[in-house]
């Protein structure tokens, strides 16, 4: 028993180990790859890569500096949190410019300029010129961005609603299908979502302007240094503008950036790369159906990290609501008051702000790594459920086979070890089963830690070909894989326990 507790936990933590230790000559940068083409997407032809202009930026910087790049995936919206915590050297991924930026995180001089622009639907395109023609009107942006403060600040003087979305996809889905009235965003993400639907137009004016750049942790400011130089560099000698070419987002902005950060005569000695040719980003074109054969290898390695996280977080919330039970079971008053509090405590407050305490909170104390953080806040929010599970079970035994292990002799610890306990765990293994299949569903929030499990990886698997149907039916199948198999153990053990009738 003790072996089956302890196995998972440990093969948990040495992934961990292996994948928050520092490796020599390696620059971990941090992107995210959900919906983040241009800037970060996964490779149509191989998903275990990432391509972008943003990669091919991070890939100069730790070319330029003797290193190699290793890319580390994380949420948009916990870039800036990861940044502080340490899980990686540099962040690229559409990073705006922002002073709260800049107070709290070290922040490299901007590599690029874009413009903040409205689209709307192509029939509503004389309609909706600008945010004060939107009154009482629904607009779509992404959480944590210029584009949605300019919208909170909109609300008050136009009546806008602001809608915030977690990815720069389904903004603009949503808008075709009528659930918004227009979408305030990057240029560069209008023109991509343009090319992707028919039927959206995008007002030529900017709202507002902005630049991307590369963010670290406070204390990195020698590393910032040396990426700001190496920018300088890239745009000086033309290569910053071939990468940026390449990708199809150079425009008259660009120079007048370069012009600004190096003069005029510098930025106009610039090489370019000539005749360089957009990059296509990995948006569905040969289908979801060819690419789900692509994706699958990627689904399948997260699928292993949902199972194994789920299976060590589920031993130690079955060893810890085990203990929780027995104490509220046998103890004294005060230590049942505590434990009962701990109860109320996990169960009354949401497992996603958990996990947030845990991993973000608690790393000016003690920094642990994404998977390990990610099993305790499973873990403990779980054995909550379960010591409740327990107890009840354990009150289930009937009272008269307590009584005649007494009579029989039995101490305390071996009527709850040769007779409770036995029994107990028969009657709590149908909601056992049930609170495992629960978890491997919970699992999906760890994607919040940098933490790429099943969930997640569809979802970039989703957004980057355009569709949820062939990833959704991937994504249920392999959970079904993995959950079916413990409802058949669990029956077969009730059948092999169930006392024969006469």
């Amino acid at each position: 028993m003790l072996s089956a507790v302890i196995a998972p936990l440990l093969a948990v933590c040495a992934a961990a180990a292996i994948q928050d230790a520092p490796a020599e000559g390696v620059l971990r940068w941090g992107g995210d790859a959900e919906g983040g083409a241009p800037y970060v997407e996964a490779d149509a032809s191989d998903p275990s890569r990432v391509v972008g202009f943003d990669v091919e930026i991070a890939e100069l910087v730790a070319r330029r500096s003797g290193l190699a790049p290793q890319f580390v995936q994380v949420a948009f919206s916990s870039l800036d949190q990861s940044a502080r915590r340490g899980d990686f050297d540099l962040a690229l991924s559409g990073i705006e410019d922002i002073p709260a930026r800049r107070a709290s995180l070290a922040v490299s001089r901007p590599y690029y300029r874009f413009r903040e622009v409205l689209t709307v639907r192509a029939a509503d395109r004389e309609r909706f010129r600008g945010l004060a023609d939107l009154r009482g009107r629904s607009v779509a942006t992404l959480g944590g961005t210029i584009a949605y403060d300019l919208l909170l600040a909109a609300e008050g003087e136009h009546g806008i609603t602001a809608v915030s979305y977690d990815d720069d996809v389904h903004p603009y889905s949503d808008l075709l299908l009528g659930r918004v009235d227009a979408v305030l965003l990057d240029n560069i993400l209008a023109e991509r979502a343009m090319r992707r639907h028919e039927g959206l137009h995008t007002q030529p004016d900017a709202v507002a302007i902005g630049h991307y750049v590369v963010i670290a942790a406070p204390e990195r400011a020698e590393l910032m240094a040396r990426v700001d130089a190496i920018l300088r560099e890239a745009m000086r000698d033309g290569t910053l503008e071939a990468i940026f070419r390449k990708w199809g987002v150079w425009n008259d902005d660009q120079p007048r950036l370069f012009a600004e950060l190096l003069g005029p005569d510098a930025a106009a000695g610039a090489a370019v790369a000539a005749g360089a040719a957009p990059a296509t980003a990995a948006t569905g074109g040969s289908g979801s159906g060819g690419a789900a054969w692509r994706y699958l290898p990627s689904l399948l390695r997260a699928a292993v990290v949902t199972l194994l996280l789920s299976c060590a977080a589920m031993a130690l919330a079955v060893a810890l609501g085990a203990a929780i039970a027995i104490g509220r079971v046998y103890s004294a008053a005060l230590p049942r008051a505590l434990l009962a509090g701990y109860v109320e405590l996990m169960r009354g407050t949401p497992v996603l702000l958990q996990l947030f305490v845990i991993y973000y909170g608690l790393a000016e104390v003690v920094r642990l790594p994404a998977y390990v953080a990610a099993l305790l806040g499973l873990g403990l929010n779980y054995a909550a459920y379960e010591s409740e599970i327990y107890r009840s079970a354990l009150l289930a035994v009937p009272r008269g086979q307590l009584e005649a292990a007494r009579i029989l002799g039995l101490s305390g610890w071996q009527t709850l070890r040769l007779v409770r306990a036995p029994q107990a765990f028969r009657f709590a293994l149908a909601p056992m089963v049930n609170d495992f299949v629960a978890m491997l569903k919970d699992s999906s929030l760890v994607s919040v830690l940098t933490v790429v499990e099943l969930t997640k990886q569809t979802q970039i698997f989703a957004t980057n070909v355009g569709s949820w149907v062939v990833p959704g039916v991937l994504c249920a199948a392999i959970y079904l894989a993995m959950s079916l198999p413990l409802g058949q153990l669990a029956r077969r053990l009730e059948a092999r326990w169930r006392a024969p009738t006469s």
